[in-house]
């Protein structure tokens, strides 16, 4: 039984312009670690945090995944809190994404898990359900000027367990300059359907050099499969935990992708796995070996600097050419979450909501967890954002009165998930299994996946 998800490698983590892209590889945790977990869940003893000091103070540690932009900023916003709360400081602790999940579960397991924890969408039910996260509805953190669906994302059964320290949408980027040397003027994405994303791709491909194709494959996330299902009336989850759609749903989103490299809209299979494990600085859209590439919309500017072109943020192409049917959703892209085991629950809740609600740590921050969730900041701190987060921030502005429900959020296990849909894309596009037959085993190990 995986009690909490601890990746074997590195990720390509859609929510944020991490280094990598390959896609999570989630390993079972081990007999010793699962039994510590299972303790962790059962005792009513304290967190690893340190007491109060003898002159009043309180430390608190922070924890985060990220590069050494995230570090410096964050740490920049540290020195703001503790310069307005002297009797509270904040050790951080970070690193990469690769080693972040493991050393969150052993911490976690062994009773010593962080204060504060920057939690991500795939992990925070399987966290919660095991009691690991605090209840922050219980505390003083304003959450009036949040989005309402972002907010919804960090709670379930066991309360208000993240508040959304961004929020992102789903998007396909585009490069102007590949569209201009093939010829190919840019689609209008409010009008364009999945048709006319397949022909503009092969298109694109035809009058490009060699090696240069209209698009990137999609399969190695499910972003895009989330997208695919909701425009066809099904969903990635359901409210109680499930599937929320049928071995051929997913045969059906494969299909297509078959189309489009029997069309060479997208590259070969072997490029495809190729690219898959490129940094993002490496990849076809960053390179100019692709026109168009599925990313979440807060690794625009990472892509935009690494390419060296002005890129265009797009809507996904639906089945009906409406805009009002594509679909999306605001996702958080990544929570500010506590550890249920934390001996200073009010100290820590304050400096979530300074994070939060701040417009101090809203213009240090900026958006480098994406766009802020809160309203007000969110407006304070435009002036100061860079031309390529401004292009974000009116994205994801301009698609509100466009948006979808919002999606259930991820059951437990739900961490395996993306390795399920990579491995099995890869299956579909070397042929080495039908789409029916790779909808069934796919579906089936997701099922499992969830359900353990």
């Amino acid at each position: 039984m995986q009690l909490f998800p601890r990746p074997a490698s590195a990720a390509r983590q859609p929510a944020e312009p991490s280094p990598r892209r390959a896609a999570p590889r989630i390993r079972k945790t081990g007999v010793v670690a699962a039994a510590a977990a299972v303790v962790l869940a059962l005792s009513a003893c304290g967190g690893g945090s340190a007491p109060q000091s003898a002159d009043g103070t309180v430390e608190l540690r922070f924890s985060w995944w990220g590069g050494d932009k995230r570090a410096q900023l964050t740490q920049e916003a540290i020195k703001q809190f503790e310069a307005e709360n002297p009797n509270i400081k904040i050790k951080p602790e970070f690193g990469d994404w690769s080693g972040y999940w493991d050393k969150l579960a052993t911490q976690v397991a062994a009773n010593d898990a962080p204060d504060i924890i920057q939690m991500d969408e795939k992990y925070i039910t399987e966290y919660s359900s095991r009691g690991a996260l605090l209840d922050l509805s219980k505390y003083e953190i304003d959450t009036s000027k949040l989005d309402e669906a972002a907010l919804n994302a960090g709670k379930g059964e066991d309360g208000l367990t993240g508040i959304p320290a961004g929020i992102n949408a789903a998007t396909i980027l585009a490069n102007p300059a590949v569209f201009e040397a093939a010829g190919v003027p840019m689609p209008d994405d409010s009008t364009w359907t999945w048709e006319d994303f397949g022909r503009i791709a092969a298109e694109i491909t035809e009058k490009s050099p060699k090696g240069t194709y209209g698009a990137a494959a999609y399969g190695t996330d499910e972003a895009s499969l989330g997208v695919w299902l909701r425009q066809n009336g099904k969903s990635l989850y359901t409210s109680d935990g499930k599937l929320g759609f049928e071995p051929g749903d997913i045969a059906e989103w494969w299909a297509f992708l078959k189309e489009l490299s029997a069309k060479k809209a997208v590259p070969s299979a072997s490029e495809v796995v190729e690219a898959e494990a490129a940094p993002l600085d490496q990849s076809g859209l960053a390179t100019g070996k692709n026109a168009m590439a599925f990313w979440w919309s807060n690794q625009a500017p990472a892509l935009e600097k690494a390419s060296g072109s002005d890129l265009k943020i797009l809507r996904f192409p639906t089945k009906t050419g409406s805009a009002d049917d594509a679909g999306l959703w605001y996702k958080a892209s990544q929570f500010w979450s506590a550890s249920s085991r934390t001996k200073h629950p009010e100290e820590t809740a304050k400096f979530i909501n300074f994070l939060t609600n701040n417009v101090k740590a809203g213009e240090t921050l900026l958006a480098d967890r994406g766009v802020y969730p809160n309203s007000e900041v969110r407006a304070a701190i435009e002036p100061k954002l860079t031309p390529a987060d401004v292009k974000v921030v009116k994205f994801i502005d301009q698609i509100k009165d466009e948006l979808g429900e919002a999606p259930a959020p991820p059951p437990k296990g739900a961490g395996a998930i993306q390795e399920i849909i990579k491995r099995y894309t890869s299956e579909v596009l070397f042929e080495r299994l039908s789409t029916e037959e790779a909808g069934k085993k796919a579906h089936a190990e997701m099922s499992a996946a969830i359900s353990s």
